[in-house]
Formats: structure tokens, sequence, C-alpha cells
């Protein structure tokens, strides 16, 4: 799951990019407004968090604006400034969500998660195929109901699949959704990661198995047979 983390103070998105990467997400940070506007107009991201006061403008500036372009990304906004009339500006300009500083960690990811379970998101708590679970807040995968340690990036490799089980992932698609814009990635870090995760699956029993489609991507599917 792909975040935008709009904050400016350095220090604390670094925190909030860990504890959320720790949860599952693929953060990207920007520090202004300006940086946000024009990330938004090109990227994609699931789901937005965005902080009200940036150097260059109000946060709710950035979100009017989405919003006005017909995006229609969740967008959960963060603040110092916790009144009444403050949350209900912020939700008529068209947020999603409403989270006062200081906050928990934990709280955020809830409420982030309760965001991508709406209708017309893909998020949902737990993901099967065959003999196969994904738990998607734990980040815990079980086969035949036993718990299985997998590696964070074979859990965001396999909830991507898992998401569009039965239609063919490009790769490109899995590049973008694992690794940030600004981080650098080998010519062959994905099919790395669908190797480790095939055979890792193969090794805990999984009656499940990720086909490569030549020239496009991957697919995950039930079964062993190769796939045409």
């Amino acid at each position: 799951m792909r975040l935008l983390l709009i904050e400016d103070n350095e220090r604390f998105a670094a925190l909030l990019k860990q504890g959320l990467a720790n949860a599952g997400f693929t953060v990207d940070v920007v520090g202004t407004a300006r940086d946000a506007s024009a990330g938004l107009e090109v990227g994609r991201w699931d789901v937005v968090v965005l902080d009200r006061g940036l150097p260059d403008a109000d946060g709710l500036d950035v979100l009017t604006e989405m919003r006005r372009r017909g995006d229609t990304t969740p967008v959960l906004i963060l603040t110092a400034h916790g009144s009444l009339k403050d949350r209900v500006t912020g939700l008529q300009s068209g947020a999603d969500d409403y989270l006062v500083k200081p906050f928990a960690l934990e709280e955020l990811v809830a409420r982030l998660q309760a965001l991508l379970r709406r209708p017309g998101n893909l998020l949902g708590l737990a993901l099967r195929l065959g003999n196969l679970t994904l738990d998607t807040v734990a980040r815990q995968v079980f086969v035949d109901d036993r718990p299985i340690a997998f590696s964070a990036r074979e859990i965001a490799v396999l909830e991507h699949l898992l998401r569009r089980s039965g239609r063919v992932v490009a790769k490109s698609l899995l590049e973008s959704n694992l690794y940030g814009p600004a981080q650098e990635v080998g010519s062959n870090a994905v099919e790395v990661h669908v190797h480790r995760l095939r055979r890792h699956l193969l090794e805990t029993g999984a009656t499940v198995q990720v086909h490569t489609v030549r020239g496009v991507g991957y697919m995950i599917g039930e079964g062993k047979e190769p796939f045409a």
C-alpha cells in the first residue's frame, strides 16, 4: 500500500515513515504544498496523510486542489489545531478523516486501514487463496492456519498479488508500489523478491503459486501448474 506523507517536520516525518513502514505501508514523504501538488498531479497513492501546517501554504489548499481535479484518494489530515471549527472545515474541504497531534501511531494506522476498507478501496483485513491467508493488519501469513514467518518485502509482494488474484500484475506496478520514487532500484529487484516468495510458498506447503507472464508481470493462483 503506497502512502504519501505531506509533513514538513523532518524528524517527525522520519518517525512516522518508519512506523508506517513497519505497518506495511510504502511511504513517500514531501515537505511542502508545492511538492505535494506536483507529485499528486502525476503520481498515484492509495492514501494521503496531510499536515495542515506546511511552510508555504495551508494543507487544505493541497486538498482543495486534489478534489477540484477529481482526485478521490482518501486523505487523513494531521493538525495541531483540534477545535470543532477546524475539524469541520477540514472535512468540508474534502478530508476523509482528521487526527489531532499528539496521537498514537496505532490510532493513525487503524484510521488509515479503516479508510482503505471503505467501498471502492481494495483493502481487506484478511486475504485468502487456497490454504493461504494473509492478515493485512498483523502482517502475518498463515498456511493451513499455521503462522509462517515471511519477510516484510515478501508480504508486500504477496499482498499486491492477492488483491488482484486471477489477474496479471505488471512488473512496473509492483515496482512502483514496493519502492518510493527517490529509492534506487536494481533492474532485477522485483524478480528477486518474487523468486524468494515463490520458493517460500513452495517450502511451506502453500497451494498457491506465483506465475510469470513473460514480458508483462506476475499472477497468483491456486495449483502448481505452469501458467500459459
